[in-house]
């Protein structure tokens, strides 16, 4: 080879060796930009930090977050820099709100708090996590600087006069308007509303609570005219923000004694005890406007090590998402507070995958400690032999949409069945607006369907797990759950004003969806649960349709402790296979009996229903009241 060729040639491979040097090189940083980082904020910005915080994550399209730290510290979050989203929140209001944490179409994300506080004031939802997978949120606490409920301490009752007397800390500003009572906070205010009281000396829910509140806030209003002629083509939700407040009007008249001491005329249940407080969050329609968390179409999120003090609402509430843990997750109320967040602890709407609830409080939470179940839609149009309208009934639920193609819809007449009698598949789904949608099914329909059917997604329910958790102090049940699949509650602690344990089929108000089957109660303690006044069990199995058709399938309750004071521990319905075993039940004697002429075991409508190797302790005169014959072979 000539020495001009072997010039060219070691040329080019320089050359080309400079080149392939240059990609690299610049392949390498744009690696390196776009890899997910690691982002620490430091606690300077602890006085308001949503615009920083807010900042950082809209940008992560161009400069992808893998992990946001905090710098252990206190850090303050105002809904005036927040990022502005209207939302429906099944269970909640609907409308416009604010967040530091849109995690919007993230994938992989840590949030770690190191232990630090998030202080959040106003209408304001702290982590909005919407189409999102594998999320974790860890080590950090959420409080409000001021609560969206407001509390009175009782001093004077006047039974005679039907008047009571309240004092109100400077921790809850308020003003008097055309009598009535109005609680003033940052961004919010709401009037007495549902109210309940509090034992102070216990921190928990008032024995008996029921005979005293809710505080009679309407009544009766009888002048109105041409109401009867008001015609509705379509159904007309009476609990609507439109419909509600007809023919009412308000009951009480709230004066001034003094700044910090008020008198209540007209209520209409006995005056609640002096010494007792009064917690009061607002009308229902409009007191859920602020969760902890709301997750919406995300799979995989993890919540450990968290605490959350107080929320406007749940604490949690998820729809339509999968694979949801929280490990070490708390609600419990800071300040010296009777109450932490004014709605569920935690709430699962048509989620599936695993729901795990493990190594957790949830105490004085104005509603349940969990609720997981699926929607029933109700079916108004048929208008094809592929195709449906569906309207979502409550309108505290309106937005959800049920599934997504190729889920499995269910097909229910419940005056024949509370189980499905055909199935179909999601071709698609067209939302025409927050209450009306439209079904196009892979499959012809039934031949026997017709408008008034319901539909559930059969595909929307978990294997559900409540492990090592203490539920106790709040307003409401423990656990109430609807779920179709696997449901497993083991070692777990239950102190609550109503059912530790609520399993329903419920289709007259919520139209919350899952008739239970395979669900092992096991091993947990039941500490005077139905202590508010209401003449129902511990763990209770009901549904909302007069009928014998069986719900609730392959049920385990065993190796349980019932320290009760009243005698009603359990009731049986529309059952079919379910097994009592090796559960002690004993009389506490913490409070008076209000019930004394109770059975402990109340069986009606079910059938395979077997007892064996109980203790039973109690003071019931009956064991068990059933309307068939059973084994009853108690010990």
């Amino acid at each position: 080879m000539n020495t001009f060729k072997m010039k060219f040639i070691n040329h080019l491979k320089k050359e080309t060796f400079f080149y392939l040097v240059c990609i690299l090189l610049f392949s390498s940083c744009f690696a390196q930009y776009n890899e997910p980082k690691v982002v620490t904020f430091k606690s300077n910005i602890k006085e308001d930090a949503t615009a920083t915080v807010l900042k950082r994550i809209l940008d992560a399209k161009n400069n992808p977050i893998s992990e946001i730290k905090f710098e252990k510290g206190i850090y303050h979050f105002y809904p005036d820099k927040g990022l502005e989203r209207f939302a429906y929140i099944s269970n909640h209001g609907d409308l416009m709100v604010n967040t530091p944490f849109p995690i919007e179409n993230f994938k992989n994300l840590t949030i770690d708090g190191q232990g630090s506080t998030f202080i959040f004031h106003g209408v304001i939802i702290p982590f909005f996590i919407e189409n999102s997978s594998n999320i974790n949120i860890k080590n950090l606490s959420i409080d409000w600087s001021e609560p969206f409920h407001s509390e009175g301490l009782i001093v004077a009752s006047d039974e005679k006069n039907k008047t009571f007397d309240m004092k109100i800390s400077d921790e809850y500003p308020y003003e008097i308007r055309n009598n009535q009572i109005y609680f003033i906070k940052e961004y919010y205010e709401h009037t007495l509303g549902q109210s309940i009281l509090y034992d102070p000396s216990r921190k928990a829910v008032a024995y008996n609570t029921e005979s005293y509140t809710n505080i009679t806030t309407t009544k009766k209003n009888n002048v109105h005219n041409g109401l009867e002629n008001l015609q509705y083509k379509y159904i007309n939700d009476e609990r609507s923000l439109v419909s509600k407040n007809l023919k009412k009007e308000s009951n009480l008249k709230v004066v001034q004694l003094k700044p910090g001491l008020v008198r209540i005329y007209g209520h209409k249940k006995l005056m609640p005890p002096v010494g007792m407080i009064l917690t009061m969050k607002g009308d229902q329609a409009y007191n859920r406007v602020a969760p902890a968390f709301r997750i919406k179409h995300t799979k995989g999120f993890k919540g450990t090590n968290v605490t959350i003090h107080h929320a406007g609402g749940m604490g949690l509430i998820a729809e339509n998402s999968s694979d949801l843990i929280l490990d070490n997750f708390n609600v419990t109320p800071s300040k010296g507070r009777m109450v932490s967040t004014t709605a569920d602890a935690t709430h699962f709407v048509g989620c599936s995958g695993k729901v795990v609830l493990k190594n957790s409080t949830f105490e004085n939470q104005l509603d349940d400690a969990t609720n997981v179940h699926g929607t029933y839609q109700k079916i108004v149009d048929i208008l094809s032999d592929t195709q449906i309208g569906v309207r979502m009934m409550h309108y505290q639920q309106k937005g959800f949409v049920i599934g997504q193609p190729n889920e499995t819809l269910g097909f229910v007449r419940l005056e024949k069945s509370f189980h499905s009698y055909e199935k179909g598949t999601i071709k698609k789904v067209e939302y025409i607006n927050n209450r009306y949608q439209i079904i196009t099914f892979n499959e012809k329909l039934p031949s026997n369907l017709k408008t008034g059917d319901l539909i559930e997604n059969l595909d929307g329910y978990p294997d559900l797990l409540v492990k090592n958790c203490k539920i106790q102090n709040n307003r409401a049940r423990g656990l109430l759950i609807s779920n179709p699949i696997n449901t497993v509650i083991e070692d777990n602690y239950f102190s609550t004003e109503m059912e530790a344990i609520l399993i329903p089929v419920e289709s007259g108000h919520w139209f919350e969806s899952g008739n239970a089957t395979n669900v092992i109660i096991r091993n947990n303690i039941f500490q005077d649960s139905q202590h508010s006044g209401f003449n129902r069990p511990v763990i209770r199995f009901a549904t909302d349709d007069n009928n014998e058709n069986i719900a609730f399938k392959n049920i385990e309750i065993s190796k349980n402790t019932f320290n009760q004071f009243d005698n009603l521990i359990l009731l049986i319905t529309n059952t079919d296979g379910l097994i009592f075993k090796e559960n002690t039940i004993t009389n506490s004697g913490t409070f008076p009996q209000l019930f004394p002429e109770n059975p402990a075991i109340k069986i009606k409508s079910s059938k395979n229903i077997v007892f064996e190797g109980n203790i039973y302790k109690g003071k019931a005169n009956k064991i068990i009241v059933a309307d068939k014959d059973f084994q009853k072979n108690f010990k």
